[in-house]
């Protein structure tokens, strides 16, 4: 029997078996995985995690995706520790987010718990508070009508959402309040 022309040999010259018409080759599969990697990282940095779901969502072979993101990993591509410093650096100065609701979005990321504690530290205490501070003028200028006791619940409550200590929102609202003579005596009374 002769071979068809356009029958596929590998590096030796031997025939490669030929994959049946439904089923794709290995090499494309491979490629597929590579390219929606890339895609992926240009439009932003990515963890490991939510590339490997990624690929699993396109339907992927678990070891293809593994095989690719071990590739991408060694060469860079893909780096949680560096994910999470830049990922808490534009959450906090741009949203203005606490430390805990950084590590709870990190750890969804798939963030280990170590990369996420060396990120976090960028964030200090001091930087912490004074966000919050900006955040609660920002949001007092449009609470004009608001009674005190309706001002305070929403100042809180958006610092809480935020992800600030309980004891830190009521300090900052509490202050802020006073700095612009806004009436605290609910938070005198309690805090």
């Amino acid at each position: 029997m002769t071979e068809p022309r356009h029958a596929r040999r590998d590096r030796r010259g031997a025939r490669k078996p030929a994959s049946s018409p439904g089923e794709p080759r290995l090499e494309d599969v491979v490629q597929q995985a590579k390219d929606t990697c890339l895609r992926l990282l240009t439009v932003r940095p990515r963890t490991r995690l939510e590339l490997h779901q990624a690929l699993l969502r396109k339907g992927i072979d678990e070891d293809v995706a593994e095989g690719v993101l071990g590739r991408l990993d060694e060469v860079g591509l893909v780096d949680d520790a560096a994910f999470a410093e830049v990922w808490v650096r534009s959450r906090h100065n741009f949203q203005g987010m606490g430390r805990r609701a950084l590590a709870m979005e990190l750890r969804r990321k798939g963030v280990s718990d170590e990369e996420s504690a060396e990120a976090l530290a960028t964030v200090d205490a001091d930087a912490e508070e004074e966000r919050a501070r900006q955040l609660v003028r920002k949001r007092l200028r449009s609470l004009t009508g608001d009674d005190e006791t309706a001002k305070i619940r929403k100042l809180v409550g958006m610092l809480a959402r935020k992800g600030y200590a309980q004891g830190l929102c009521f300090r900052v609202v509490k202050d802020e309040l006073r700095a612009a003579g806004e009436e605290t005596d609910l938070l005198d009374e309690r805090y």
